[in-house]
């Protein structure tokens, strides 16, 4: 009686089915959906951030083409410690951030609560506020810069009716522009931190409220003692988004002021751009655009460990 022969295909094809389930089947379909996107953010994301970093080391002519790139070791980063424009871009972005941050943020925690407690017709006002943040922010700089003109603006109309002879020349005058444009900046996305807040406010229970009124608590101990606390999530998660936006201003500082007049509204994205796309020095530009990143990053762990530490 002759011995079975060994079927390797059938087993080889049941070792097949064995590993191809239906889960690990579904899950190679999920794969393939996402192919295309994690192709695309390795070339547009991973690739691009590690060439950015390659040329950060390198002198570069952006005009001269592949050929012209040269080793430059830290050059561009020895530069920056002398360059005065960086210096002073730098200065900017972190007025910039003091004057769009905390004084938005303190602004609209306070609006939030009125709206909230004190306002009918809530959902009319949260369309009004959020307006100007769905608007294009060209658009409602150029309406801005209408109303800031030095002589023939309302603001400074008004202000000369009241009797002030000489009023700011706003976005004109070094002393005023960076002001002139964070107000802009703030006035604008003024509507979607209120928006966040009256989100936040809603997940309060009206009871603590009530418990506290029975205690004899006052409005503003209400507002600091269970207000603030309960929305200190909100807040963080605001501080840590508006900050991030601070330090990647550029849109409505180029068509204003175009970092003007003498620097005094220039900041660190404006200054990549210039060395970038005007000066077509790609290797500064991104050497730049690192000690950006760098400072983001150290802000926003700075903040996430002051956040764990509470």
């Amino acid at each position: 009686m002759e011995a079975a022969k060994p079927t390797f295909t059938n087993e080889k094809l049941q070792d097949s089915r064995k590993f191809w389930t239906p889960k690990r089947k579904e899950a190679l379909v999920g794969w393939l959906f996402l192919a295309p996107e994690i192709v695309g953010m390795l070339l547009l994301n991973v690739f691009a951030l590690g060439f950015s970093l390659y040329l950060s080391f390198t002198s570069w002519n952006l005009l001269s083409g592949v050929s012209g790139i040269k080793f430059a070791g830290l050059e561009n980063y020895i530069h920056m410690l002398h360059d005065p424009t960086i210096l002073k871009a730098l200065k900017n972005n972190l007025i910039y951030t003091v004057l769009t941050v905390p004084v938005p943020i303190a602004i609209a925690l306070v609006l939030a609560v009125l709206i909230h407690n004190k306002v009918f017709w809530k959902d009319y006002f949260k369309v009004v506020f959020f307006i100007p943040y769905i608007s294009s922010i060209i658009a409602i700089a150029a309406v801005w810069s209408a109303l800031f003109h030095p002589s023939l603006g309302p603001i400074n109309q008004l202000l000369m009716d009241l009797g002030i002879s000489n009023p700011p020349k706003w976005l004109v005058d070094p002393k005023t522009s960076l002001i002139s444009i964070a107000i802009i900046s703030s006035w604008a996305g003024l509507g979607y931190t209120i928006i966040i807040y009256l989100a936040g406010l809603t997940s309060i229970s009206s009871e603590l409220y009530e418990a506290a009124e029975i205690d004899g608590a006052t409005s503003l101990t209400k507002f600091f003692k269970i207000t603030v606390p309960l929305l200190r999530s909100t807040t963080f998660f605001l501080i840590i988004t508006m900050l991030i936006g601070s330090f990647k201003v550029f849109d409505i500082i180029s068509y204003l002021t175009e970092g003007g007049p003498d620097n005094s509204s220039t900041v660190i994205v404006f200054r990549i751009y210039e060395e970038g796309f005007v000066n077509y020095n790609m290797g500064y530009a991104s050497a730049i655009s690192w000690l950006l990143f760098a400072i983001i990053a150290i802000i926003t762990a700075a903040t996430w460990k002051m956040r764990k530490e509470e």
